[in-house]
């Protein structure tokens, strides 16, 4: 045991409560952690880093930061972090250590150096390796990331997208004003036939308006498939590409704010390297080192935030990617099939409708205008106005023309 001074210590007004655990070393004989400080320089041992998957990580009492006690009951004040480390190796299966836990907000780690740092980062990402280096900035392994640049790709999908969104939306309008066209047709050959004094004439002319009738039906059949179809895009656009690029967003900052702790790690790191060359103590080494044991708490929990952003980001994307390859697909043919019915039933019809041509005899007095006549023909309008409004009246199909408007392809 070394003779050891005693240093009054500045914890920078964080909390610290002692606790115990034990912990079962796995099979490369090791408990998953990297040991920091100790004698001669820092009068505490603390905990570096904990690895992840190891016996303490999954207990979860100790954090990078917190300081070690003792180790199965016997004090490390005064040793060394290789010590201490051969402390636990040396241990049979379990290892009781005694700590102090710092209790430290994020927060607190979160200085002006580490917001500089994070735009530091942020320019460097859209920067090329060689401008990078021209400059002399340093590009970290997790800058210029593959799931940050899927943004580019995000961007470009949703460009496809609003570009379809639009594309079918007229299509859809210009088949609704046809049905309209069809459904005119309709109405004034109707009233042609009920007004035709000849039964072949009256029948055939019937007959072609209800052959009009008949497309704007298969007309607005093929809108009220297709208008939901156009919205299911659209939803695809305005919520789950937004909610994709949001959450890639969130990862990037994440990224940035771990990368700017591992930085400050690094600087401090290097800082205690060359002190310790020139023989000169550090204030915040000797009297504990806290600021240094926050950043190292900091930098653990911006890690297990940037890990749960990963994995957040890697789900939405495949479910994206999922959704754009079956969905996108599927509504397409379901579209060109609908397109295709229609198309084909309008020309089955037309081929039915072989009554041309319709002999007229325009020497019957239907035909002859005379003075009486417009009395008569205003009281023949009003006989036959309700046939063409009760067919304009048609509340499915400004429901689903609502729908083609309400649908703004969105930013």
């Amino acid at each position: 045991m070394y003779e050891y001074y005693d240093i009054e210590e500045n914890t920078l007004g964080t909390t610290l409560t002692s606790g115990t655990c034990t912990l079962t070393k796995n099979d490369e004989n090791l408990i998953g952690i990297s040991l920091g400080g100790g004698y001669p320089y820092c009068p505490c041992l603390f905990i570096v880093q904990v690895f992840d998957n190891s016996p303490v990580s999954k207990d979860g009492s100790l954090a990078a930061g917190d300081e070690i006690v003792s180790i199965n009951g016997e004090s490390v004040k005064g040793r060394t972090k290789h010590e201490a480390a051969k402390m636990i190796t040396s241990a049979k299966a379990d290892v009781t250590i005694h700590y102090n836990k710092l209790h430290a907000q994020p927060q607190e780690g979160k200085t002006l150096d580490i917001i500089l740092k994070k735009v530091k980062h942020r320019i460097i990402e859209a920067m090329s390796s060689t401008t990078a280096d021209a400059l002399g900035l340093s590009r970290a392994i997790l800058v210029n990331d593959s799931l940050v640049n899927k943004l580019t790709e995000i961007e470009a999908m949703a460009d496809l997208y609003r570009g379809l969104i639009k594309h079918t939306r007229k299509v859809l309008i210009g088949i609704y004003d046809l049905a309209h066209i069809h459904r005119d047709f309709g109405d004034t050959f109707a009233n042609i036939g009920a007004r035709e004094p000849q039964v072949t004439a009256s029948q055939a002319f019937t007959k072609f308006g209800d052959a009009h009738r008949q497309m704007n039906q298969h007309a607005m059949a093929l809108l009220a498939i297709a208008a939901p179809m156009v919205a299911d895009f659209n939803t695809y656009l305005t919520k789950a590409i937004p909610d994709t690029r949001l959450t890639v967003q969130k990862y990037a900052d994440a990224k940035f704010e771990y990368l700017s702790y591992c930085l400050k790690v690094k600087e401090m790191n290097d800082e205690e390297q060359f002190f310790n060359s020139q023989a000169e103590l550090l204030y915040r080494v000797e009297s504990g080192n806290y600021e240094y044991r926050i950043v190292l708490r900091c930098r653990q929990l911006a890690r297990d935030r940037f890990a749960k952003m990963r994995s957040d980001v890697l789900v939405k994307l495949e479910l994206l990617d999922q959704k754009r390859v079956q969905d996108i697909v599927f509504q397409l043919h379901r579209l060109m099939a609908a397109l295709d019915k229609y198309h084909r039933a309008s020309n089955e019809i037309m081929q039915e409708v072989d009554i041309f041509p319709i002999a007229v005899d325009i020497a019957l007095p239907v035909f002859s205008k005379n003075e009486n006549d417009d009395q008569d023909q205003d009281q023949d309008q009003d006989q036959f106005v309700d046939i063409p409004h009760q067919v304009n009246e048609d509340p499915d199909a400004q429901e689903i023309l609502d729908d083609l408007e309400l649908l703004k392809i969105g930013d």
